[in-house]
């Protein structure tokens, strides 16, 4: 079957298409009479207005784009949450894309969201997508990073202090006693694993006698953190880390199924964990998870925020918004 027009709408009416695109429009316009006899004839006829055909001809568009890197960890549906709910209150919608940590698939996003001439663009970037959000901007998209920054850039960004998150995540486990400290996560090429780990090794320089070994992951994920932890269960005991710093808390959970559900290792005696993001599974895994939090919805709508400033010309792009981590603890650290 053929798809309803306009034409079609103004025939059945006994109006003309300008009228028809009156009502759609600017029904103010319009008498009241009309408007209803209109309305009646588009239910009638199951005309759905083509908003993307408007929105080329006018030049603008509703939508945002967000790029995540893993919309299967709940700190980034966490953070799209906080961005639709901006979205809404802005008349914007979100138009979601899950890079999967893909550079290919990153740039194939960035690519749709130019056809569509979205309004903005919010990105956790995988590679370097600098010169990708310049031409964006010529064209008019507004572009703010979300859990990143790019200094110098002229792009606004959103995120986190990790350096300091990592830093208070050792801290706290130093603090407890504990001398030989595992960091666990990856890959190595991820900014929050580079800085998660350069805050972890400032904590441990500053503690005398204490050490820092790094175990690379492919991914941050639950099965990555559990097979991470089945190779520490497999060294003798005094080879172990007395203390695991996870990179998030998917991770944490994965060394916590494997710890204590798959092999009987006591958590915090024999060794303790700290996560990073304080997702909702942390507080609820069969140890509860003592973990770095950070406001994700937060995040989210401040990246809206500045994304509808920089159109509507209130505020200049280029700003940096950086939050500072909390330190939440829980069992799997001895509260």
């Amino acid at each position: 079957m053929a798809s309803i027009s306009v034409r079609d709408v103004a025939a059945r009416a006994g109006v003309s298409v300008g009228t028809v695109s009156n009502v759609l429009n600017r029904p103010e316009r319009v008498s009241t009479e009309t408007v209803e006899r209109v309305q009646s004839v588009i239910a009638e006829l199951g005309f759905v207005r083509n908003d993307a055909a408007r929105q080329l001809r006018a030049g603008n568009s509703r939508a945002v784009g967000l790029v995540v890197l893993d919309i299967s960890n709940p700190f980034f549906s966490d953070l799209a949450r906080g961005a639709q709910k901006a979205a809404d209150e802005n008349g914007s919608v979100i138009l979601l894309g899950n890079s999967d940590q893909d550079a290919k698939r990153e740039g194939s996003y960035l690519d749709l969201f130019e056809e569509q001439r979205v309004r903005g663009v919010l990105i956790s970037p995988v590679g370097d997508v600098e010169e990708r959000l310049a031409r964006l901007r010529q064209r008019g998209i507004a572009a703010v990073l979300v859990d990143h920054r790019m200094p110098g850039s002229g792009f606004s960004s959103v995120s986190v202090d990790d350096v300091a998150g990592g830093q208070l995540a050792v801290e706290h486990l130093l603090g407890l006693g504990r001398r030989r400290i595992a960091f666990i996560g990856g890959p190595a090429s991820l900014h929050q694993f580079i800085d998660r780990l350069e805050g972890a090794r400032r904590a441990v320089a500053a503690t005398p006698g204490a050490t820092l070994e790094v175990i690379e992951t492919e991914s941050l994920t639950i099965l990555e953190g559990r097979a991470a932890g089945e190779g520490i269960v497999a060294r003798a005991p005094g080879d172990r880390p007395d203390a695991v710093f996870a990179a998030n808390d998917l991770v944490a959970l994965g060394l916590v199924q494997s710890f204590a559900m798959n092999n009987g290792l006591r958590i915090p005696e024999e060794i303790a964990i700290v996560g990073y993001d304080d997702i909702d599974f942390a507080s609820s895994a069969v140890v509860p998870i003592t973990s770095i939090q950070q406001p994700s919805e937060l995040i989210g709508r401040t990246a809206i925020e500045l994304v509808i400033a920089e159109l509507d010309g209130s505020s200049e792009p280029g700003r940096d918004v950086v939050f500072q981590p909390e330190l939440v603890v829980r069992a799997s650290t001895g509260a």
